[in-house]
């Protein structure tokens, strides 16, 4: 693992934190975690594939298996690295457990940014503890695929829970990443790729091409398991 993205860079060097079924993992993920580190100058990211996701039915691929993705995906870029905490953890992959493991890990200081879409972000309210997750990390929004990417920031009508849990978190700056260990809500603008997992899982499993909508080790591994079939 590289020293900076897994736990250096500085103690006010943020590390990014981005969660997922990697059901399985595509470039619509990759490019996301490497768009958030370039915007907010992040000291590297951690994809965290999920063990047992909560709100979600069964993946239909392993969990190791969707670590092993993710970790061929990465492996050429030394500042993504791949988090096995959740899929070692005997209990459901809730992101606010996860972010305490990684506080007892790295210190109460050190800045960590989650990274979420705008339509995630939106939903945090149906999140296990989600009003923890301010005093754990920052979060970072990033427009996807259906969100206007330059005008709008983050859902325009917000529940009226998270409307008030984010009153006075929001900064377009990311340099107020580095001056807490939470609790800001930055937007970032993400270049737009219609990629989704259940694209991908859809034509392999009715015998079309995938190439170009993930990386090659990803298209070998799968290709080898027999996944999706």
């Amino acid at each position: 693992m590289a020293a900076e993205a897994g736990s250096g860079g500085g103690a006010n060097t943020p590390l990014g934190v981005l969660g997922g079924t990697f059901d399985p993992i595509h470039l619509g993920h990759l490019r996301l975690a490497e768009e958030a580190r370039e915007a907010l100058a992040l000291a590297g990211v951690r994809l965290i594939p999920a063990g047992q996701p909560p709100h979600r039915g069964t993946p239909h691929s392993t969990a190791e298996d969707r670590l092993a993705m993710a970790r061929l995906a990465t492996a050429a870029n030394p500042a993504l690295t791949v988090d096995d905490g959740e899929v070692r953890s005997a209990q459901k992959s809730y992101t606010v457990l996860t972010l305490q493991r990684l506080r007892a890990e790295l210190g109460a200081q050190r800045p960590l940014v989650l990274i979420l879409g705008a339509d995630a972000f939106a939903g945090l309210p149906a999140w296990h503890r989600w009003e923890a997750l301010f005093e754990l990390a920052h979060i970072a929004v990033a427009n996807r695929p259906g969100y206007a990417p330059h005008g709008r920031r983050w859902p325009a009508t917000l529940s009226p829970a998270l409307d008030a849990a984010c009153r006075g978190r929001h900064s377009a700056d990311p340099a107020d990443l580095r001056t807490a260990p939470a609790g800001r809500i930055v937007p970032f603008d993400m270049t737009p790729l219609a990629i989704s997992a259940s694209l991908i899982r859809d034509l392999v499993k009715n015998g079309h091409s995938v190439r170009y909508l993930l990386p090659d080790p990803v298209l070998d591994y799968i290709a080898a398991h027999r996944l999706y079939r």
